[in-house]
């Protein structure tokens, strides 16, 4: 299960959410909206980390790699949509749902939120991703069953 981000954009890619699991770059759900979410997720520091060396799958252990099966996790879009490199004239974004089109500005879709894991499983019947503000204003309703986004 894939997910196209194509359109406006200078890259076209195609992301697997299957291999995030293991990825440095994973959030744990709960602590995606927690108010402490600056001391989860330092972003500035772990984007000046990015550049100086890119972000490596460490060795895991049997006891973490157990763990990491038991939590739901999201992933950021924005190192993403920086490798895509949006055209300068782009400014919204069509996601391709289960419940069909729906559209966003590009710099909500710049701060989102993409939960590729439910309890260490990907989500299967409405799947592959689901979509999440990152301010959390749709934390109770996700965009279900994205499998392309289109930048415009």
């Amino acid at each position: 299960m894939i997910v196209q981000l194509k359109g406006n954009v200078q890259f076209p890619i195609t992301l697997d959410p299957t291999v995030w699991i293991f990825d440095d770059r994973k959030i744990k759900l709960e602590e995606a909206f927690s108010p402490d979410k600056e001391e989860n997720a330092p972003e500035k520091d772990t984007e000046h980390q990015q550049r100086v060396r890119p972000p490596v799958n460490r060795s895991v252990s049997r006891f973490e790699g157990k763990k990491v099966l038991e939590n739901s996790y999201v992933m950021p879009i924005k190192p993403f949509l920086e490798t895509s490199s949006p055209n300068e004239g782009a400014t919204s974004a069509i996601l391709n749902t289960d419940q069909g089109e729906v559209e966003i500005s590009l710099d909500k879709l710049k701060d989102s939120l993409l939960i590729f894991a439910i309890d260490g499983k990907p989500p299967k019947e409405d799947g592959p991703v689901h979509l999440l503000f990152g301010d959390g204003t749709n934390q109770y309703a996700p965009f279900k069953g994205i499998d392309l986004i289109t930048i415009n």
